[in-house]
């Protein structure tokens, strides 16, 4: 809906261009993803592995103080289904962002976007694989996955993955111990509903609030990013319980 005004910002800056491009890129993809015939199957993928990272981060799921920052992970980064008001309404505040933010905001935006940008087209790739395969996600079993993981194109993809998981969680925790940061975030809550731009609001308040009530995410990102990759080098190792990892992980 807005590619021409993102089209049309001018950007000064390295940081301002790299979240156009990404932006536009991920503005593209999100046309191409909807109309295609395996839109619904790629909801379920990304279903099924949210249920898996529970699984695999059990422990640090039930722990009081990570489970609003990982609910935020997986319900707004990682499988953020519904959420096409809020990434229309990021495209329409483009110029602003570019006018009034800093080079480094900028980047932590450019990040979260790349990320769900190359989750949702891993997610589309395994739909598309599953379909080759006469495999169906509604009854995808591990052993069915770690087939379907193996056939990817896009190895490198997912290893970018999982370093953007460690980069933007870091950037973000230095962010929400700005306490004027919650300030600006209560006091822009009516003027964002006036413009109608709720939905991108209460995106960023949840993210806020969820690091905030986190103990330690320095610790979190870290075992969350080495665990993936042992989980990563299983599967493609033909690790007969992939998913299982060593006590001190």
């Amino acid at each position: 809906m807005y590619r021409e005004r993102l089209v049309a910002t001018n950007v000064h800056s390295d940081s301002a261009r790299r979240l156009q491009q990404l932006l536009l890129a991920y503005h593209d993809f999100r046309q191409h993803k909807a109309a295609h015939p395996l839109l619904e199957h790629t909801f379920l993928i990304a279903q099924w592995q949210a249920e898996r990272l529970k699984a695999t981060h059990a422990d640090l799921y039930q722990h009081p103080g990570y489970r609003t920052g990982l609910e935020f992970l997986l319900t707004d980064l990682y499988a953020p289904a519904g959420m096409t008001r809020r990434d229309d309404n990021i495209d329409r505040v483009f110029p602003k962002m570019v006018k009034w933010l800093p080079d480094n905001l900028l980047d932590t935006f450019a990040g979260l976007v790349e990320l769900n940008l190359i989750t949702q087209q891993l997610d589309l790739e395994l739909a598309e694989l599953c379909h080759c395969h006469d495999l169906s996600p509604t009854t995808l079993t591990t052993e069915d996955y770690c087939q379907l993981f193996r056939s990817s194109q896009h190895m490198q993809q997912r290893e970018r993955q999982i370093a953007l998981v460690a980069e933007v969680g870091h950037q973000l925790d230095r962010y929400v111990r700005n306490r004027t940061l919650g300030w600006l975030l209560s006091m822009s809550r009516a003027p964002a509903e006036m413009a109608d731009l709720s939905d991108l609001h209460s995106f960023l308040h949840r993210g806020y609030s969820a690091f905030r009530r986190m103990d330690d995410v320095e610790r979190l990102i870290d075992r969350l990013v080495t665990r993936e990759r042992k989980v990563m080098d299983n599967i493609l190792n033909g690790h007969p319980e992939p998913f299982a990892l060593p006590d001190d992980l």
